[in-house]
């Protein structure tokens, strides 16, 4: 369908499209921990990922951040979505699993990769939604439905909500 007839106006909730990596190796996962110099999560562990560029589809961009910020490749596929309630934009997060990693970890602008096994995460600095989601993926196997799930923030704190 055209650009003309999608419907998009400035009234509609818009989403920006990134991708969350997890990839892992037996026990541990692949998190960055980010550089002293970010301006977001900096010292602290989260995936690897990013934007999706214009052009790109969602595994071809999570294919292209894991490179870029590890300087690895792995087999990957898609864990769930998680629609990110950023106020009158929301982030349309792609949750991908990497598996059978292949090539040499070097770090890049974003941080330093590290291999983490999974019952450290509680030890560790960490982006505040990382256990949650990672608890999710963490028994899912290749070829699982995905999961779909939402977040936001009340009074409470962060909230995420599984379909």
């Amino acid at each position: 369908m055209p650009r003309s007839e999608q419907g998009v106006t400035h009234d509609r909730y818009m989403l920006i499209p990134r991708t969350a990596i997890f990839v892992r190796r037996g026990d541990e996962y692949l998190l960055l921990k980010g550089s002293p110099s970010k301006r977001l999560w900096a010292g602290k562990y989260n995936g690897l990922g990013g934007h999706v560029d214009r052009g790109e589809d969602v595994v071809s961009s999570a294919q292209r951040e894991l490179l870029e910020e590890a300087g690895i490749t792995a087999d990957l596929w898609l864990a769930g979505t998680l629609i990110v309630d950023a106020g009158d934009v929301g982030i349309g997060l792609f949750l991908i699993v990497g598996e059978n990693p292949q090539g040499e970890l070097k770090g890049s602008q974003e941080g330093d990769p590290e291999w983490v096994r999974y019952e450290a995460l509680g030890q560790l600095p960490v982006v505040e939604d990382l256990p949650i989601l990672l608890e999710r993926i963490h028994g899912m196997r290749r070829g699982d439905p995905p999961f779909f799930a939402r977040s936001y923030y009340a009074d409470e704190g962060l909230r995420v909500v599984f379909s």
